[in-house]
């Protein structure tokens, strides 16, 4: 599969969801970056400038595609008794503060004019509006947390580049490694499902649309 998304930064390359986007973009003008091939590490800020600095830009599209359900074998809490303060303190470690020091570092290499996309996936357990089964805290909290830095940075961004879009994407449940214990519970979708279903996601957004929580098929996702 080919794309005309264009320049494109995918980031957690080596993934379940990054490996099959690589294949979905085809021959699109890729660089990728994962922490097995690249050693880039979330949570340690130094990383992740180096890595900027190694890597040119412009590009039209930049993708992150890093996360963790499971944490140095901590699941997720089934009840506030649960809560462990330094396994939450991990879930922002990664799902929240990673993400918002690649918006950090990264963001400033989107293209000035035109179109230009910085997504990162989010889940649907991050919107408080949905929540409705509870439980699960710091991942529902650090992905919640996420998504108001996404809408913070969409205000920034726009700013210097005014048809920039920032996204939030839930892709749904993908049957990777990360979610395999939880399979069952959700219809899922298969990695390479997921990635295309991303990549239409992102295709049909338009500036208006920047600082939004989009599921995978497109539609809105309450915050």
């Amino acid at each position: 599969m080919t794309t005309d998304i264009g320049k494109t930064l995918l980031i957690g390359a080596s993934g379940g969801i990054g490996s099959a986007l690589v294949e979905a973009l085809g021959e699109a003008d890729l660089t990728t970056l994962s922490r097995s091939q690249d050693g880039l590490d979330l949570t340690d800020e130094a990383s992740i400038r180096d890595a900027a600095d190694r890597i040119e830009g412009p590009f039209e599209l930049i993708l992150d595609v890093t996360g963790a359900l499971e944490i140095d074998g901590q699941g997720p809490e089934k009840s506030l008794d649960d809560i462990d303060p330094e396994a939450m303190a991990r879930q922002f470690a990664v799902n929240t503060i990673g993400p918002a020091l690649l918006l950090k570092h990264f963001a400033p290499k989107l293209a000035r004019e035109g179109r230009a996309v910085f997504a990162t996936l989010s889940a649907r357990v991050g919107s408080i509006g949905d929540n409705r089964l509870g439980g699960w805290y710091g991942y529902r909290a650090s992905k919640a947390a996420l998504n108001q830095i996404v809408r913070s940075a969409s205000v920034e961004i726009a700013r210097k580049r005014p048809e920039a879009i920032v996204l939030a994407l839930h892709p749904g449940t993908v049957a990777t490694p990360l979610t395999e214990k939880y399979l069952g519970r959700h219809p899922s979708v298969t990695p390479d499902e997921a990635a295309r279903n991303l990549l239409k996601v992102i295709a049909d957004r338009r500036p208006e649309d920047t600082g939004g929580f989009f599921a995978w098929d497109g539609s809105r996702i309450e915050w």
